[in-house]
């Protein structure tokens, strides 16, 4: 017994973690999910499409650790959501972010499900806080800062509809609103991560059908990261949007798929502007530490 103790306090000092700031986009195949950690903090943006998610988590965060400070979920599609059920089932969340917009899938749905069972059997130490973010908007987590940049308030509430199903939860946070036309890819959360001197733009499947209005209500800068949005779509990014940010190196988080992700006309684009190209379905796993 005594062995066992001190190979298991050995076990817990290997796996303390350093005071950097660590970026991973973790490699889910066809779909998003990007961590970030610093000491014992973690604010995790989508969880991909299967539970893969679960493998980069263990890889990253101390085996000890069953809390997750903050979850956000970017919209809410198969490929970025569905993997946010195991890690809901699996770890204490304390904070989740998302839009009010919603989804009939019943992937979604069964998101929803177990968010509420973690709320039902929380206790009041545990309560799990959700709120709805815009931009302007900040999440802090330790010295983990994110910026909003997109949805704009006013922009949502004219595309979301008061009718049919969904859970009011106070202050003004609403989750499984109904939504006009619009397609759920504009409600894409998009954030600025800023690590020390870098600048990282994590724009989820924010494409050229918004970027326009993302220009219009943030003062853009050059940055150094860029997690280009929708998988490498030919739609998701605009010419006039990249001469904007100015990146220095552009994340695709990609799998095997049959919509031709990453397209020839996104490669091109970043090729013409310099921009150093990394794939998660070439390189697996990539991380940046700040």
């Amino acid at each position: 017994m005594l062995g066992l103790g001190v190979s298991l306090v050995w076990l817990s000092i290997f796996s303390f973690p350093d005071q950097k700031l660590h970026l991973i986009f973790c490699n889910v195949g066809q779909g998003d999910a990007v961590l970030i950690t610093q000491g014992f903090s973690q604010i995790l943006i989508d969880g991909g499409p299967n539970d893969l998610v679960l493998d980069c988590l263990s890889r990253n965060v101390p085996f000890f650790d069953k809390t997750i400070e903050v979850v956000a979920l970017t919209h809410p599609e198969a490929d970025h959501l569905t993997g946010l059920i195991s890690v809901f089932k699996k770890y204490q969340v304390k904070t989740f972010v998302s839009g009010p917009e919603g989804s009939d899938s019943g992937t979604y749905q069964a998101l929803l499900t177990v968010i509420k069972k973690q709320i039902n059997n929380a206790s009041a130490s545990q309560n799990l806080k959700i709120i709805n973010i815009y931009t302007g908007e900040k999440i802090k987590v330790g010295e983990i800062q994110l910026q909003a940049l997109w949805p704009e308030k006013q922009w949502v509430a004219e595309r979301v509809s008061g009718k049919g199903e969904k859970w009011e939860l106070g202050s003004g946070n609403v989750l499984g609103a109904k939504t006009t036309n619009t397609h759920l890819n504009q409600f894409s959360l998009i954030f600025l991560l800023q690590a020390k001197n870098y600048q990282v733009l994590l724009m989820g499947d924010g494409d050229s059908e918004i970027q326009d209005d993302v220009i219009k209500e943030n003062s853009l800068m050059p940055i150094d990261i860029l997690k280009f949005p929708h998988h490498g779509s030919k739609t998701g990014m605009s010419e006039e949007f990249l001469q904007k940010i100015k990146p220095k190196e552009a994340i695709i988080s990609v799998g095997k798929n049959s919509y031709g992700h990453p397209s020839a006309e996104a490669l091109d684009l970043l090729k013409k502007s310099r921009v150093k190209i990394r794939r998660t379905d070439q390189e697996g796993e990539i991380q940046y530490n700040f």
